[in-house]
């Protein structure tokens, strides 16, 4: 079974920073990429950044680019997601999410990020 620790959502003011952070741990192949995903009501999960573990190759939601940065960390399994700029638009619980190699994907819980003044 695998386990995900997710932190760093919070209330932010618009124009400010959050630094999500994820931990993969437990019973886990080799990954293969790890990214966030957001939800806002109403609307459906969309990928937010993801990154390869290997190669660090990365992908970015046309609005976040420029603003959020993807990072991770190969032998701790973790990857973060520092945000600047943030807008209203940018609320939404935000996802964990690992692939591995072999095997399914999996999630985390989510953690709420809201910018609001």
């Amino acid at each position: 079974q695998v386990q995900f620790v997710e932190s760093g959502g919070g209330l932010v003011q618009p124009g400010g920073s959050l630094r999500l952070s994820c931990v993969v741990s437990g019973n886990t192949f080799r990954l293969h990429s790890m990214g966030w995903y957001r939800q806002s009501p109403g609307k459906e999960r969309e990928l937010v950044a993801d990154i390869t573990m290997v190669a660090g190759r990365t992908v970015y939601l046309d609005s976040v680019k420029g603003r959020f940065t993807i990072s991770r960390d190969i032998m701790k399994q973790t990857v973060d997601l520092q945000m600047n700029s943030l807008s209203p638009e940018d609320t939404a619980v935000y996802y964990c999410h690992a692939q591995p190699e072999v095997g399914p994907e999996s999630w985390g819980q989510g953690t709420q990020v809201t910018v609001s003044s």
